[in-house]
């Protein structure tokens, strides 16, 4: 019989915390390849030490409402208070202390295969909360299904990034209650509106909530002007010409204006399986700019475009049938050299990176062109800037894997797969070979 461990009292965190502090007042000692091993480590001790927080607040909530209980409160008064304190011993506010304590409940209870990866230091706290809340529409039983079928695998739920998680979650929360989905869709779009915080350096964040057709569009309506500007020689940055046009468009002000038509149509790319788009299933479609989206809005968008007069592009692209990545495309639409690039970003999503959840944009070759390395899809990754520079840097090597991974090799010698994600749940197994559709809307 394995011993009882010592009770996780705060005079045991603390020296636990001054043995890791003490550490901190000379050189390690380690070579890099040992830094990298030791930053990883106290990641997954960071992890396991917010678990236990968690675990400490759960078990605080119960232990407040049973003696709550015992005075004769009423049930809807008991544990009143105990978020607040929380949030205090956590040094935050009220409301996060509160977001705390329920994420604690849900995923102890509901989300056990989580809970598992959490306190293993796998997962981190966010990482638990987009699982809590992507299932929050579900019932008990569908949560369960959820969890078992995104984290029953710890070590490919650690490998996903936050996207990734988000969509497997949503695809199959949506498969199991599609109906459940678009109602919180449908609650989710009457809460949009527009709000404004404090910025460092006298700047304020102003923020829009949006439903995603609305806020794709601005953005790339935004995002084009910024290149066209930019195109024709303005010396401002691509954020620095979207803020100011966004500023000019609201106000009505007379400040620069873009270099293109202001009607100009803006393109939405929507990448779903051909019987989504007729109506025949339910599986999920992508949004490019966005993730995920329901069939019921990607065939929203679609007959909102066709009554509208715009104008639509179809094209076949193909998908794996067993890993649900992009493989290839029709490329009588387009150059190849352009429909290569489309055809990337369409593929990859998003950054390559693991865990990088950036927008793509660089299309990159794995094995530089200067190494004789070909221009084509397989030897191609999608990147944002900063791992574009990073990957120049000395002693970093990538190379294509044969099964569509690319593999990173670190100055310290620590490898990292990644691969092109699923697009939705293009995973089928019934067919040799998925058709999609991708729809250019605009």
């Amino acid at each position: 019989m394995a011993p009882t461990p010592p009770p996780l009292t705060a005079a045991a965190i603390a020296a636990m915390r001054h043995e890791v502090r003490a550490s901190l007042d000379g050189r390690s000692g380690l070579d890099d390849a040992g830094r990298i091993d030791a930053i990883r480590a106290l990641e997954q001790l960071a992890c396991t030490v917010s678990a236990a927080q968690a675990a400490l607040a759960a078990e605080l909530a119960d232990s407040v409402e049973a003696d709550h209980e015992s005075l004769g409160i009423p049930a809807e008064r008991r544990g009143r208070g105990v978020a607040s304190s929380i949030a205090l011993a956590r040094r935050e506010s009220p409301h996060r202390g509160q977001r705390h304590l329920g994420l604690a409940r849900i995923v102890r209870r509901e989300l056990p295969r989580t809970w598992a990866a959490w306190r293993a230091g796998r997962i981190t706290e966010w990482r638990a909360t987009l699982m809590a809340r992507e299932t929050a529409c579900l019932t008990l039983e569908d949560r369960l299904a959820v969890d078992e079928f995104v984290a029953a695998d710890q070590e490919a739920f650690e490998a996903m990034s936050d996207r990734q998680v988000i969509a497997a979650a949503m695809a199959e929360g949506a498969r199991l209650d599609a109906e459940a989905h678009v109602s919180r869709r449908r609650k989710a779009e009457s809460e949009r509106r527009v709000s404004m915080r404090p910025a460092p350096d006298t700047m304020v964040w102003l923020t829009a909530l949006l439903p995603v057709a609305d806020g794709v569009s601005a953005y790339a309506a935004l995002l084009r002007d910024a290149d066209s500007a930019r195109a024709h020689g303005d010396q401002r940055s691509r954020g620095q010409v979207m803020a100011d046009e966004l500023v000019r468009r609201v106000t009505g002000g007379a400040g620069e204006v873009s270099t293109e038509p202001a009607d100009r149509p803006v393109a939405l790319n929507l990448v779903m399986p051909h019987d989504a788009l007729l109506g025949s299933s339910d599986d999920p479609a992508h949004l490019d700019g966005f993730g995920l989206i329901p069939a019921e809005l990607a065939r929203e968008l679609v007959a909102g475009a066709v009554d509208a007069g715009d104008e639509l592009w179809l094209r076949r692209l193909y998908a794996s049938p067993t890993s649900g990545e992009l493989v290839a495309m029709d490329s009588r639409a387009r150059l190849f050299r352009g429909g290569l690039r489309l055809f990337i970003r369409l593929r990859d999503q998003v950054c390559r990176t693991p865990w990088c959840n950036a927008p793509i944009r660089h299309a990159d070759h794995v094995v530089d062109a200067a190494a004789d390395g070909p221009t084509s899809g397989v030897n191609a990754e999608g990147l944002c800037e900063a791992r574009n520079y990073a990957k120049r840097a000395p002693r970093w090597r990538a190379r294509p894997g044969p099964d569509g991974t690319v593999i990173t090799t670190t100055p310290t010698g620590h490898q990292h797969r990644s691969r092109a994600p699923a697009l939705a749940s293009f995973t089928r197994r019934d067919v040799p070979r998925l058709t999609v559709d991708y729809v250019l809307a605009t």
